[in-house]
């Protein structure tokens, strides 16, 4: 879709689309049963779920697109419905991701892969985050294959977002190859069904340092690595301290300022026993604007400038050593981009919202895609135990992607 479409879509929102009246499909409430009853926890394969939605589109003479991960174990999904008149290209995409974080030392009601409904919610792992995003958008299909689209759209369904949007760069990088370049994106993360223009980038490293073991009471002939592992993770948390005090701000996000946070650290095997081997997990966020490069070069600075030279006057072979984990850019939609006017026009929603989680918007973004977030749930459910989506939630966003598919009807030749 070129930004002149979308742009005049936005100040005049056509009607809803027609109804699938000539299929026996499944609704968003059915579709989102369906996806959550996959167990696609990260650390699992989510082949069983994207091969049914491949065959499902298969089946309507559709043609996905897998990009799978190294180990051929997880899968993107990408495919196209295309225009009327036979277009591939410009147009929406609608984008998911299908994994889901653990349930591991949860404290659920009922089994969280089996989801029901109680007090008119949907509870179950990934119904909020957002399996209810997707089932809505595969009841929509129906309605698609029978509107004569003015411009295509694009389902994009990818594997890892919970553990730092890994599978997308692999779908994003087909679409290159592919020669596929859509002219706006809407990522269906739990937002309410507000429209967010804005999230944070979100960085993720492992640090490795290496020392010399030695019996503690001979504490000069080893190399303490818990020691100098805090050394590294105070000054982490003295950057952290500096963007609180000194900023920059953005007082539309909840937390105005970039973060940094340790996450998870080991090390050491006895008290008596100077640690050889030390290692934790650190993460920053940053604001739109605020270069993450930058953030990570003072850290890898000062431990290979500062820190290492003092280990290895101590040892010659000890070591540090900083891998990154995941990265996702940050999101910053401009408001004269023709996604956010038409999201903005069919939702109503002229706040500016803006959010400190990462989606796979800022991928898209970096990609040359303009992109927004907004789908159904409320983000404060997600990730709990008993997670759920209220059933109106469902409702608001089918009425919503209706619109979209009725804004991009084409006219009557």
């Amino acid at each position: 879709m070129s930004a002149e479409t979308l742009a005049r879509t936005a100040i005049a929102p056509a009607t809803d689309a027609p109804t699938d009246t000539n299929e026996a499909s499944l609704g968003a409430l059915d579709w989102t049963k369906k996806l959550v009853s996959f167990d696609t926890t990260s650390r699992n394969s989510n082949l069983g779920l994207i091969e049914t939605v491949r065959d499902h589109f298969a089946a309507r003479g559709l043609k996905p697109h897998l990009s799978y991960n190294p180990q051929q174990n997880k899968a993107n999904l990408f495919v196209t419905v295309p225009a009327a008149n036979g277009a591939t290209n410009g147009g929406i995409v609608l984008s998911g991701h299908t994994d889901v974080v653990p349930v591991d030392g949860q404290d659920w009601s009922s089994d969280p892969f089996a989801p029901v409904i109680r007090d008119g919610k949907l509870f179950g792992r990934g119904t909020c985050d957002m399996k209810g995003f997707i089932g809505t958008t595969l009841s929509l299909l129906p309605a698609l294959l029978e509107t004569r689209l003015r411009e295509p759209v694009h389902y994009a369904l990818s594997f890892d977002e919970e553990v730092g949007c890994m599978g997308a760069p692999y779908m994003l990088s087909q679409l290159r190859d592919l020669g596929i370049q859509p002219a706006g994106c809407i990522v269906g993360e739990p937002t309410s069904m507000r429209t967010i223009v804005a999230h944070k980038g979100i960085n993720a490293y492992r640090c490795c340092v290496k020392g010399q073991a030695a019996h503690s009471s001979l504490t000069p002939k080893g190399v303490n690595a818990i020691e100098y592992a805090a050394r590294l993770i105070c000054f982490i948390r003295d950057i952290a301290d500096e963007f609180k005090a000194q900023g920059p701000y953005d007082q539309a996000f909840d937390v105005p300022f970039t973060t940094a946070s340790t996450g998870t650290i080991q090390g050491g095997i006895a008290i008596n026993t100077i640690p050889a081997l030390c290692e934790f997990v650190f993460e920053f966020r940053n604001l739109p604007g605020v270069d993450p490069k930058a953030i990570i070069s003072r850290i890898q600075s000062y431990a290979g400038d500062v820190l290492l030279p003092r280990m290895r006057g101590e040892h010659a072979d000890a070591d540090l050593v900083i891998t990154e984990i995941a990265a996702a850019p940050s999101l910053d939609a401009a408001e004269q981009d023709a996604i956010t006017k038409l999201v903005r026009a069919l939702t109503g929603d002229r706040d500016i919202n803006k959010v400190a989680y990462a989606t796979e918007a800022g991928l898209f973004q970096q990609m040359g895609v303009p992109a927004v977030v907004c789908g159904p749930g409320d983000i404060q459910q997600a990730h709990k135990p008993d997670e759920f989506v209220a059933l109106d939630q469902l409702d608001a966003c089918e009425k919503f992607l209706r619109k979209v598919v009725g804004s991009l009807k084409a006219e009557s030749a």
